[in-house]
């Protein structure tokens, strides 16, 4: 197979356009085409006059080698690569050495317990809030009613955080073994839209997210896995040699027991602020990183469809538009849109008691009326909040418990509206053109009160910048909601070359909450390696 990528064609193109594309571009008849498979899909909408779809194909041909050797140094001509997933090592048939334990089931949980699974390790799944469905009624409560559930919510329980938000799955990690795939594979074996394995920037959506867990959990189960749902870690059993070497011997869980266990992935997400501040008592090496802190942004779909697409504003192969935002402000912070959800809403993320945090969702058909995005300001720790590894905790929960206060303490969420903001006014009356998706309600206000004042000056330089790229994101109307505090973890839990902590043997820190990954996708495929690394000591 021949892959041939960056093949651009105009929006209307048809099947035998794209044949005589291929052909043109190769230089070929096309009776030397056999096969074409579609790879991937994008867009190229920099010229909003003549947008194009561009393509990335694996193509099997008569002569694959003349045509390699006729476009030798071409870069966007070269070998199909080999995508299949191939597993390290696999258990004995009847294996009864120790089982792995996971703590966590997210993303990056997930898969590792999947991977772990069909190595024929069957793996324990250790997971504090509730299993998905349930997970879901509860997520409602507090968006419906203002009911909060500490231990279920869009944080905590089966599916991770991901479950409620976009379920995008683009990243921009380097992926030369092709993991991307393997999680993408199994994804669709769950129930995810196929499209997923060749959409450039591909998304799952809430509903079908949930649906897509339960069935990999099932997965998991018939191959030998045991979940523990409501179940928490709450410390961890760590025994020093006489060398000084550390090891982990097992977990105390909330349920009253002690489960003995040499070998735990850790992959308990970017809210585990309990089990952070547990594991650095226990003298777990962990290091402060930098993550970022604003507001949620939106606009209604519509505007950024015209923005982005203008006259092909609503196509149905374009879909919803999404955007990607950056500015280098003079004070030396950098504010970019994150975690941006077309025809989405804003919805309450908060896993502690008396704090606000916003994030965002959509379904898959991405049909609510609004668009919105985290609008977000860098936050380095020897800059921002010095004081130790866990200093970042301490300050996203002071500007949460603000976001709080200013909200009315009954967490509706602050919000403020760009004229406003622009102005250093604060917000009042009504909304205009833009009505805030926001649940359990929005609280027109000043968001000063519950951000530093560097990431207010800095949104209030990038946000008329962002206005002259992309046409209305600075209308007067505009909604802004805080606070996004939990972009990425603020702590780190170092490891070596082995995927093991740096100084506690047994102990594989992975995906968000250690400080590995962004996004679901990055942090499946950290789960992944974890998986992989720990079974070949395992099994050796």
């Amino acid at each position: 197979m021949l892959r041939l990528s960056d093949l651009a064609l105009p929006l209307d193109h048809t099947p035998d356009d794209l044949t005589a594309a291929i052909c043109a571009r190769l230089g070929i008849a096309p009776h030397e085409l056999e096969r074409v498979t579609l790879v991937r899909r994008g867009n190229d909408a920099r010229r909003k006059s003549a947008i194009k779809l561009v393509y990335v194909l694996d193509l099997a041909l008569t002569d694959e080698a003349a045509v390699l050797a006729a476009h030798a140094g071409d870069s966007h001509v070269r070998p199909a690569p080999d995508t299949t997933y191939k597993f390290p090592v696999r258990a004995p048939e009847r294996f009864h050495g120790e089982r792995p334990v996971v703590i966590g089931a997210g993303p990056c949980g997930l898969m590792a317990a999947l991977i772990l699974a069909q190595m024929g390790l069957k793996p324990i799944i250790i997971e504090r809030g509730t299993a998905v469905r349930e997970r879901t009624k509860d997520t409602w409560g507090l968006w419906r009613r203002g009911v909060l559930n500490p231990e279920s919510n869009v944080q905590f329980g089966e599916g991770g955080a991901g479950t409620f938000s976009d379920g995008k799955l683009y990243s921009r990690i380097k992926d030369p073994r092709h993991l991307s795939r393997k999680v993408l594979t199994e994804f669709v074996k769950a129930g995810a839209p196929e499209d997923i394995l060749t959409e450039a920037h591909p998304h799952i959506g809430t509903f079908r997210l949930v649906t897509m867990v339960m069935s990999i959990r099932e997965t998991i189960e018939r191959l030998g896995g045991e979940y523990r749902f409501q179940t928490r870690v709450e410390d961890f059993e760590i025994e020093t040699g006489p060398d000084g070497t550390r090891e982990i011997r097992g977990l105390y869980l909330s349920d009253g027991t002690f489960l003995a266990a040499r070998h735990v992935i850790l992959a308990v997400g970017h809210s585990a602020r309990d089990t952070f501040h547990q594991l650095h008592h226990r003298g777990v090496h962990v290091e402060a990183k930098p993550f970022a802190i604003g507001v949620r942004i939106e606009h209604p779909q519509g505007w950024i469809d015209t923005a982005r697409y203008g006259p092909f504003a609503g196509n149905k192969i374009l879909g919803p538009a999404a955007y990607a935002l950056s500015h280098t402000c003079r004070n030396g912070r950098t504010v970019y849109s994150f975690c941006m959800c077309p025809g989405g809403r804003v919805v309450a993320a908060t896993s502690e008691e008396g704090r606000v945090v916003t994030n965002g969702m959509s379904q898959y058909s991405r049909a609510e009326f609004n668009a919105n995005s985290g609008l977000v300001v860098d936050i380095r720790p020897e800059r921002d909040y010095p004081g130790g590894p866990l200093a970042g905790i301490a300050f996203q929960r002071h500007w949460e418990a603000q976001a709080f206060t200013a909200g009315g303490s009954n967490y509706h969420a602050p919000g403020q509206k760009v004229s406003d903001l622009l102005a250093d006014q604060p917000s009042s009356g009504s909304f205009g053109a833009v009505v805030p998706s926001y649940q359990p309600g929005v609280k027109l206000t000043d968001l000063a009160l519950c951000l530093p004042d560097y990431v207010m000056e800095s949104l209030r330089e990038a946000i008329p910048v962002f206005g002259r790229q992309l046409a209305g994101y600075d209308h007067p109307d505009v909604v802004l909601t805080g606070v996004e505090a939990r972009t990425s973890s603020p702590v780190r839990f170092t490891r070596g070359p082995d995927l093991q902590s740096l100084n506690t043997r047994g102990l594989y820190p992975a995906g968000e909450g250690a400080g590995y990954a962004g996004g679901i996708l990055s942090a499946a495929v950290d789960g992944i390696k974890v998986a992989e690394a720990l079974a070949q000591v395992l099994v050796g």
